[in-house]
This record gives C-alpha cells, sequence and structure tokens, in this order.
C-alpha cells in the first residue's frame, strides 16, 4: 500500500485507485477479501467491515476527523490490517436524488482517497441511513450519548450491508 505522505502525483496511474457508481462493474474489479463500509461526515468517518465472504457488516470505529492525511492514514491502516479488498463509500444524496454540497464533498474525498490508495471504491446512495441508524437506536433505548457515539458507526455499517446485499443478487 503506498504511503498516504506521498504526493499523489509521484504515483504511476496504474496505483490509483478507482471510483464507481456500477456495483457490477465494482464486483468485477475486487479480489476475494473483506470491504470497508465508510460514512463520511464533517466530523467523523463512521466505518464497518464486512467478513471474508462479503455476506455481514459489523461497525468497525469512528475516526474524528482532523486533517485529511491524518484520517486517512488511519484508514489505510486499518483497510491493511484486515486485509480489505475495497471501500463502499456513502453519497448523500438528496431526496430527490439531486447532489448537493456534502454529495460533491464525499465525491473529492473519494478522488483523494483514490489518489493514495489502488483500492477499488463503490459509491453507494446512502439517503436516510443516518435517520434510519437514529430510528434504531432510539427504539432500543440508546441513551442519547450511546447515540452520539455509535451512530456514524451504524450509518457506515448500513451503508456497506446495503451495498452486500445488491452485491449477492449480483452473483446469484
Amino acid at each position: 500500500m503506498t504511503s498516504p505522505d506521498s504526493p499523489a502525483d509521484e504515483r504511476p496511474a496504474s496505483v490509483r485507485g478507482v471510483t464507481l457508481s456500477d456495483v457490477a462493474a465494482f464486483v468485477d474489479l475486487l479480489a476475494p477479501g473483506r470491504l470497508i463500509g465508510i460514512d463520511a461526515g464533517t466530523k467523523t468517518l463512521g466505518l464497518a467491515l464486512s467478513d471474508v465472504r462479503r455476506s455481514i457488516a459489523s461497525g468497525m470505529e469512528t475516526i474524528r476527523r482532523t486533517k485529511f492525511k491524518a484520517d486517512v492514514a488511519r484508514l489505510l491502516a486499518l483497510a491493511d490490517q484486515q486485509d480489505v479488498r475495497g471501500f463502499v463509500l456513502g453519497l448523500p444524496a438528496n431526496l430527490d436524488g439531486s447532489e448537493g454540497p456534502r454529495a460533491q464533498a464525499t465525491r473529492a474525498f473519494a478522488r483523494n482517497l483514490n489518489a493514495l490508495s489502488p483500492l477499488p471504491i463503490l459509491l453507494w446512495d446512502e439517503r436516510l441511513t443516518t435517520v434510519e441508524a437514529e430510528r434504531m437506536l432510539i427504539a432500543a433505548d440508546t441513551s442519547r450519548k450511546r447515540r452520539a457515539d455509535v451512530i456514524d458507526k451504524l450509518a457506515a455499517t448500513l451503508i456497506l450491508q446495503g451495498a452486500l446485499d445488491r452485491m449477492r443478487t449480483l452473483t446469484r
């Protein structure tokens, strides 16, 4: 894996990753192994990890965002430790399907991550996943403080599980 401190333009084009929104094309690029789901917020990166067979997503970690290089260094270290083969990044589209500033920021995050990692990224429509995560935590009578601690991880889990379910239907 390439160091996140190296300038992207010093890497050969073959080292750079690719970002896709087509699940079938993403699956075609993947080697067998785990995936990391990412809920990229302005203050945190919620992370989820799949099992090796890519059937179940589990909450992994919440990275408190500081600087891009530090955040990505942690993400890539986790990816390396878990032998991850790709990322599923939640794309926060508006309810009508249009893209606003948050979606543009997510696309920029994907571009910058691609410059530092050869792993492919799937952009997954994450409309209402944080709302769904909040509802699930409230239904489980989770305290407000505990909800704040786990909501980003849970949203990442929902994003990744949705993508895993879709991938499974494509490979049947």
